[in-house]
């Protein structure tokens, strides 16, 4: 691999980036960042500031998924580009294309100035979710999922941004069909889990978050395939550096947990940190009571009582990936809340980035 290769990197100020970021300068790549506006250069650069003090080799591009301007000079001179960019809400909009139509046309816009004859883009990485692959209700008791499966489009109770991701995913495998000189890898986290780097809480740890807060006082009856965010991040470069990985669906996932579940190794492993953890489960009926009242809560609704469980099998032969433990993932994300300050227990340090090798 030659050592300045340069990867576009799109979502490069959101959770998962920031740790692609890192990981790709520690193994001795080019960046280029793509974010929406110039606000967020600066934000980028102070994340990689506190965690890489050598001296990062980045550059940026602005350019939106809602528009044309700026990708095509984004992709100049970059060998591979990690997509990762995706609306992410906190609740779920009404209207479906809110979430539609950035998610699929942004990542079309990506694809199309990579595949243009005058740029010289070996390999897309594409981060989808497993929202694309088990997203609809649960097929049979005891099915397990893996890269051949597809969340069903038609299903009444599909949640818009599952409907965002699985259509985003199924366009661009249409156009890298249509378009062949352009390779395609797609990665399919489930919940995205572990070590923030600055102090704010992605959509994906709320959970966590609540839990030690005391702002969910009963647990409700979900249950979600758990992934480290670092292991998300090695198993892009490793998407997008193996050869064989071309044409690849890879399962991000380390293990099924229910909530229950994490509510009880937070409180196993923190003690007294954990004392705001709730322990009482709640019904789901109840759940689909406050949904009427709470917006927020009607999101979760369809999920009640859902085991979906997700095997990362066939990605971890074909790539020799082998993610952490969902307890772990749990316990880094519960840590660095405190060292960030997020919940306020000044006793843990914030230390640099912890893992050079991703692994």
């Amino acid at each position: 691999m030659p050592s300045k290769s340069t990867v576009l990197v799109t979502g490069a100020s959101g959770f998962i980036g920031g740790h692609c970021l890192l990981a790709l300068l520690n193994k001795g790549y080019a960046v280029r960042a793509s974010v929406r506006s110039r606000s967020q250069i600066d934000k980028t650069q102070a994340l990689l500031n506190s965690h890489y003090p050598e001296g990062a080799d980045i550059t940026y591009a602005i350019a939106d998924l809602n528009a044309d301007a700026g990708w095509d000079e984004a992709v100049q001179g970059c060998e591979y580009v990690l997509h990762l960019a995706s609306p992410l809400p906190v609740q779920q909009p009404k209207d479906p294309n809110e979430l539609i139509i950035p998610a699929r046309d942004g990542a079309l816009r990506v694809l199309a100035a990579a595949s243009r004859a005058d740029v010289d883009v070996k390999r897309v990485v594409m981060t989808s979710s497993q929202a694309a692959v088990c997203g609809s209700p649960l097929r049979e008791q005891n099915y397990i999922y893996d890269e051949q499966d597809w969340t069903d489009l038609n299903h009444p109770t599909l949640t818009p941004y599952n409907q965002s991701k699985t259509i985003a995913e199924r366009a661009a495998w249409d156009f890298v069909e249509q378009n062949n000189s352009l390779e395609l890898a797609t990665v399919c986290p489930g919940l995205v889990c572990g070590p923030v780097l600055e102090p704010r809480v992605n959509t994906s740890l709320e959970f966590v978050k609540r839990f030690l807060d005391g702002s969910l006082p009963l647990i409700p009856p979900l249950g979600y395939e758990v992934v480290d965010v670092r292991d998300v991040a090695a198993l892009h470069l490793l998407a997008m550096e193996n050869p064989d990985a071309a044409g690849g669906r890879f399962m991000a996932s380390a293990g099924f947990m229910w909530l229950q579940e994490m509510a009880e190794t937070l409180r196993q492993d923190l003690g007294d940190r954990a004392s705001k953890v709730p322990t009482l489960p709640a019904p789901a009926w109840l759940i689909r009571l406050l949904a009427l009242f709470d917006p927020t809560v009607g999101t979760i609704t369809p999920e009640l009582n859902q085991c979906r469980r997700v095997s990362h099998a066939g990605t971890s032969k074909q790539l020799g990936w082998m993610p952490r433990s969902p307890a772990k993932a749990v316990i880094a994300t519960a840590k660095s809340f405190f060292a960030y300050e997020i919940l306020h227990d000044a006793s843990i340090p914030v230390s640099n980035y912890q893992t050079k090798s991703q692994t």
